[in-house]
């Protein structure tokens, strides 16, 4: 009881209470712009973090993950630009909403329920942490063979339009996947002896090109199609009460998977929330409203992200092993300041432990209030003309893409994607398995070649681990399922015409 307390003490002092508030504030605003992800707001809190002692400076990236996270919905709500690639899974949902006079509840339903989710993933961390972890061990690359798997079928359950379309944008994204140097072999694929190209497609000007220059060319393209901007009006967080009560299990359902997939290794926010966008599409009474403008998607992987988030520190602080890039740099952080990842940790240093799970639940209370105020302030972009805002936004996309590296390829990438994202839109090609393709596609082609090395190249290397074999089944089943229902739709045709 005496290391609660202790840790009660560390947590509730003026100056971490001001480092939690202060750190929160610039998680929003890094989060918000398009371009700046979670990441990039852990990295430049670093430097400060070094005159910080180990709580506070815990507390501080804690905190603006949190933020970060959520925040990448306002702008991908309102602007239909995903702040952080987490968002980017049901963006089209939030800006349909938007376009439809709902943000109110759209960012409602991404600020509540992200909260929801972060609270969830902090019971999980706190409660289970060692035991996730051991399962999290257990994954080699076979197993995150088979998990990309998972993610890249996801792309079908995610598309709004037919499975050809989601292939063909699937195949948009994988393709970009192979240029560069990013492989096993380190060999240059399609560079077209380009020296900026050798590093690959760079993912946030990809992105950046996709979702938002798409529109700034529609807006161009299609004068007619001009909209007036709208502003968001009503409660902000009345609605989700009453959402709470009609999508329960797919708010817990989210923040469990999320929680999930955040404890292993590599996976992350991103990966989380594109599962959760796919199986709530799966599981769903009505999937034909997904990427229409349906909150039900928003919900689940809400949840589902800020659930990682808590997620990922599961193997980082019991095993040292980091869950994802946020808390490889928490990892650093915690040896500079003496306080080593590792099984020992809860006996060299509880009161720090149980000091950051008390800085977790913070975090995602403050969220709410803090939240609503960043909501109030971004909807303000809407209330200027769209022959202001459209030059705004494209200095948004020039300016993200170029700050990546400080490189001028940036921007031709975004460019370039811009027009991909343009024709594909023309023709009712989604864009979301695209994004899909370009993130998984390097750690589908890394794994594979690991594991058909292990395997000795025999394909049943993929089947012998338990584990392994048993997201395998799955994997296949859930390709094979859409045929066989299809089969089984038609015989009872038959039968039914032959009686």
């Amino acid at each position: 009881m005496s290391v609660y307390l202790d840790a009660l003490q560390l947590v509730f002092q003026p100056y971490v209470l001001a480092v939690i508030f202060g750190s929160a504030m610039f998680g929003m605003f890094v989060g918000a712009i398009p371009g700046l992800s979670a990441t990039l707001a852990t990295a430049l809190l670093v430097p400060l973090t070094f005159f910080m002692d180990p709580v506070p400076a815990i507390a501080s990236i804690v905190t603006a993950t949190a933020m970060a996270i959520f925040s990448g919905d306002i702008s991908g709500t309102l602007l239909r630009i995903p702040g952080t690639p987490a968002s980017a899974a049901y963006v089209d949902d939030g800006y349909r909403m938007t376009l439809a006079g709902k943000s109110s509840e759209a960012l409602g339903a991404s600020l509540f329920f992200s909260s929801l989710g972060g609270i969830f993933g902090t019971i999980v961390l706190t409660v289970a942490a060692p035991q996730l972890a051991n399962i999290a061990l257990k994954f080699s690359s076979f197993e995150y063979f088979w998990l990309v798997l998972l993610g890249l079928s996801c792309a079908v359950f995610v598309s709004p339009g037919s499975a050809t379309l989601g292939l063909v944008s699937l195949f948009v994204g994988l393709c970009a996947a192979l240029v560069g140097q990013n492989n096993p072999t380190g060999e240059a694929r399609y560079t077209f002896g380009s020296v900026e190209l050798m590093a690959g497609i760079q993912f946030i000007p990809a992105m950046i090109g996709l979702f938002a220059m798409s529109e700034v060319f529609r807006y161009y393209v299609h004068p007619a199609a001009k909209r007036a901007p709208q502003a968001v009006r009503g409660s902000i967080l009345r609605k989700q009460f009453a959402n709470l009560r009609r999508y329960p299990w797919q708010a817990l359902r989210g923040a469990s998977l999320g929680t999930a997939v955040g404890a292993l290794p590599g996976a992350g926010a991103d990966i989380a929330a594109w599962i959760s966008y796919a199986v709530s599409k799966k599981m769903s009474r009505t999937p034909q409203k997904y990427g229409t403008g349906h909150v039900e998607g928003i919900i689940e992987a809400g949840a589902s992200n800020n659930g990682a988030v808590s997620g990922a520190w599961i193997p980082a602080l019991v095993f040292g092993i980091p869950g994802d890039s946020i808390t490889a740099i928490v990892i650093g952080v915690l040896y500079v300041k003496g306080v080593n990842p590792g099984p020992t940790i809860f006996i060299m240093h509880p009161q720090v432990i149980y000091a950051v799970f008390i800085v977790f639940f913070l975090a995602n209370l403050v969220m709410l209030p803090l939240g609503w105020v960043m909501i109030r302030m971004a909807s303000r972009v809407l209330s200027v003309p769209q022959n202001i805002l459209m030059p705004v936004i494209l200095l948004f996309c020039i300016t993200g893409s170029f700050a990546i590296n400080n490189s001028v390829a940036g921007i031709l990438i975004m460019l370039v994607f811009g027009a991909i994202g343009f024709v594909m839109e023309e023709n009712d090609i989604p864009l979301a398995p695209a994004i899909l393709g370009i993130v998984l596609g390097p750690m589908l082609e890394r794994n594979f070649v690991t594991s058909m090395i292990k395997a000795h190249g025999s394909p049943l290397g993929f089947f012998e681990r338990p584990i392994a074999a048993g997201l395998g089944v799955a994997v296949i089943a859930i390709w094979l399922l859409p045929v066989l229902l299809r089969r089984l739709t038609r015989a009872r045709r038959v039968v039914k015409q032959g009686a």
